[in-house]
């Protein structure tokens, strides 16, 4: 009786193996219920609008717009156009209105990249609601961009690189490839000018020739020699929304393209068990980093989608990083193990003692770039 019961059980498992399909580990169209791009998306987003202006480095509430709420803005939108939400962008552009009366002053000046990043927002509005008084702010500070360099950030390098062609706001810290060549990949896409697509590959070519290193990641500036996470995020998500953009014909798109190419190679190495990568990529003592890992799924899933990378090969990296991060989402909507603002720092220490935030927008902004990359 006993072995007719073990034989019955083997029928069973084997019946069972055969009829559950087995799991594309390379798939990015199906997730298990509860995290999908569409659930994840809409319940970030939806945090979004319920949530207060976001002030990054202090308790009170900030006097203009921040970064991580513009990145978030901008992702929130790209979810709401990509998922045909007319709700979501309706309340979208009802967060906007204020800034155009009564909010008027947390308008960011376009003085540094921190604040002229905030031109992505109005532009993407633009192109979804075809209203100008979003096209003139936008193509205003994506402008000033490039204006002679004027007010009290300027100093000699600010000459110096504007003599080179490129913007006064040059710095050559990691993070600013995403936040001078957005506006710039936004106002090509606003109004079909080229001048602000070859603002931004002129400015991501002189950013990798200075501060890729051969493994394929990047420092946080030429003086700080870590490979710090979110830093090195900000360069991988400003590739891909370039890339993704750029004719083929254009003449930085193949440096670029090998940039791009190096540094997925390099970070498909050092993705962990769970699918997270850490805040300093390459030490094994650093903790799970949630932002970043966000930005590097992004990258990675675009690529695939693109046809630039190998789905065999990088799909399984995006998928895990997907299902990896959604793990760090609260159910309110808020993200955790997101690491504090950060200045570069040529300490080790410095990097591994950052605050971990929860509800922090940095983290819900690459929830929303990835949601909508998958749905892409």
């Amino acid at each position: 009786m006993r072995n007719q019961f073990r034989k019955l059980l083997l029928v069973c498992f084997v019946v069972k193996t055969i009829a559950a399909p087995a799991q594309d580990e390379a798939d990015l169209k199906h997730f298990p219920s509860g995290s999908t791009p569409q659930e994840i998306g809409k319940l970030v987003a939806n945090h979004f609008i319920e949530s207060p202006h976001f002030n990054f480095m202090r308790p009170e509430p900030p006097k203009v717009i921040s970064y991580p709420e513009t990145c978030t803005w901008y992702g929130a939108l790209g979810f709401a156009k990509l998922t045909h939400d007319k709700v979501l962008l309706d309340q979208l552009v009802n967060r906007f209105e204020p800034l155009f009366g009564r909010d008027s002053a947390m308008i960011p000046v376009p003085d540094h990249v921190d604040y002229s990043v905030f031109g992505s927002v109005p532009l993407e509005l633009y192109m979804q609601t075809k209203e100008p008084k979003y096209l003139a702010l936008g193509k205003r500070i994506a402008d000033n961009q490039w204006a002679p360099p004027s007010g009290p950030r300027v100093n000699a390098a600010s000459w110096r690189y504007y003599n080179m062609g490129l913007t006064w706001q040059t710095r050559l810290w990691v993070d600013d490839m995403f936040m001078i060549t957005m506006v710039q990949t936004q106002a090509y896409r606003a109004t079909g000018d080229k001048t602000y697509l070859d603002h931004a590959a002129k400015e991501a070519v002189v950013y990798l020739d200075s501060l890729q290193q051969p493994n394929g990641l990047f420092y946080h500036a030429p003086d700080v020699p870590f490979f710090w996470g979110r830093g090195a995020g900000w360069f991988a998500v400003g590739m891909a929304e370039l890339l993704r953009t750029m004719p083929k014909e254009h003449p930085d798109r193949a440096r670029i393209m090998q940039g791009y190419l190096t540094m997925m190679s390099s970070l498909r190495k050092y993705q962990d068990a769970e699918g997270m990568w850490h805040q300093l990529i390459d030490d094994p003592g650093a903790w799970p980093e949630m932002s970043c890992t966000g930005m590097f799924t992004f990258a990675m899933i675009t690529g695939v989608k693109e046809g630039w990378l190998d789905k065999k090969l990088y799909g399984p990296v995006a998928r895990k990083g997907w299902l990896g991060l959604v793990k760090y989402i609260n159910p309110n909507g808020d993200t955790r193990e997101v690491c504090e603002g950060t200045n570069k720092k040529n300490d080790r220490q410095y990097y591994l003692d950052r605050k971990r935030n929860v509800g922090d927008m940095h983290g819900q902004a690459t929830v929303l770039w990835c949601a909508t990359a998958l749905l892409r």
